[in-house]
């Protein structure tokens, strides 16, 4: 049984959301992920590499995957939304995908800007299994809401990430509640150059390991 892929068009707080569908090969899903990409303003979309990847190994474990473009990015309707616009976009899909699969436990996962936006709307959520935030920049805000976030967290972070040096992430996972885990994966740039096929394993790994699914 080939996996279904479908195009949605998702209702948004500013209009219309582009929207990407998939479901696993050969299998019914476990998990409902809702995925999110990197900065809007800087060339992100829903099919970035690392996004792309991040959908393939969750798919490898079970999971249906939505990804959708952000206000004004590809097809989506609106503009730039200081991240607070992403949010709700995001809450929006989340909801969308809720309602589809109403059974299914959800979690989570966003790369770089995306994973600013899940952290800030999965901490808020209820019911949310875990976040996975690959490439969690330290140059993009605040992370005070992680301190007392109680939600399951898993970071996979590069180790030459300019974006979010060692150091610096360190630093402030350091004061992020439990429970939490951190991946170091060796790799050329905050984009895992190099490390792709890693970064989707990740992925697989933190799905087929999480509880009672």
């Amino acid at each position: 049984m080939p996996r279904r892929i479908e195009s949605h068009w998702l209702p948004g707080p500013a209009g219309r959301l582009e929207a990407l569908l998939e479901e696993p090969d050969g299998q019914s899903p476990r998990l409902a992920v809702l995925l999110c990409h990197p900065h809007p303003q800087f060339g992100g979309t829903l099919h970035n590499k690392v996004v792309y990847r991040l959908a393939r190994g969750s798919r490898a474990a079970g999971a249906v995957v939505l990804r959708f473009n952000f206000r004004g990015v590809g097809g989506s309707h609106g503009e730039y939304g200081d991240l607070v616009g992403e949010i709700e976009d995001a809450r929006a899909a989340l909801g969308w995908l809720r309602e589809r699969y109403p059974e299914l436990p959800f979690a989570l996962a966003g790369f770089s800007f995306g994973a600013r936006v899940i952290t800030g709307l999965g901490c808020a959520t209820e019911g949310v299994r875990f976040l996975l935030a690959a490439g969690f920049s330290t140059r993009l805000g605040g992370s005070a809401h992680l301190e007392d976030c109680a939600v399951p967290k898993l970071f996979i972070q590069s180790t030459q990430d300019q974006y979010a040096p060692r150091a610096e992430f360190e630093r402030i996972y350091a004061a992020f509640a439990k429970p939490k885990q951190v991946v170091w994966i060796e790799a050329q740039d905050h984009f895992f150059a190099g490390a792709l096929d890693r970064v989707e394993e990740e992925a697989r790994s933190a799905i087929g390991q999480c509880p009672e699914l």
